[in-house]
């Protein structure tokens, strides 16, 4: 059983939680209020801000792969460029094994090939395993085997 963090457990990142059988999931959300909400889906809730990794970083505790759903927060830019690239130099010196990042959504596409580029960059400079979804997530079934998917080629590679 590995422990998968999903930063942005809103809807789809409660869809993919139930969809991940056998593992523990811990779930970030931005309202100490959702904390309770995510608990009762059986999800370790964590208020985090992605925004400012300081409160991301004690989630990592104990993870082994990241699933970064940002493909729809258009209000957190940064989340597909700086804090994104921070937070890849960071997985170094820790035992997450990879990050699955969604590259699809409703932010503008150029960002989310940004933090794509900063996703294969830190892969291939760090040999940190990762997985791009480029899926939309519209496509709800086909987004959610996707994402599974790639969770999955991590866990076992």
């Amino acid at each position: 059983m590995a422990r998968i963090l999903i930063v942005g457990c809103g809807c789809r990142g409660r869809a993919l939680a139930a969809s991940l059988d056998g593992h523990a999931v811990r779930g970030t959300t931005r309202s100490e209020a959702a904390v309770s909400e995510l608990a009762a889906s059986g999800i370790e809730g964590v208020a985090v801000d992605p925004d400012r990794l300081a409160t991301l970083l004690p989630a990592l505790s104990g993870v082994t792969v990241i699933c970064w759903l940002m493909g729809s927060a258009a209000s957190s830019p940064e989340v597909h460029g700086t804090r994104l690239r921070t937070l890849m130099e960071h997985l170094v010196d820790t035992p997450v094994r990879g990050l699955v990042y969604e590259g699809a959504g409703t932010v503008d596409g150029e960002l989310l090939e940004q933090g794509a580029e900063i996703v294969r960059t830190a892969s291939r400079t760090w040999h940190i395993p990762s997985e791009i979804v480029s899926i939309d997530p519209a496509d709800h079934e086909t987004w959610l085997a996707a994402m599974n998917e790639a969770v999955e080629r991590l866990l076992s590679g």
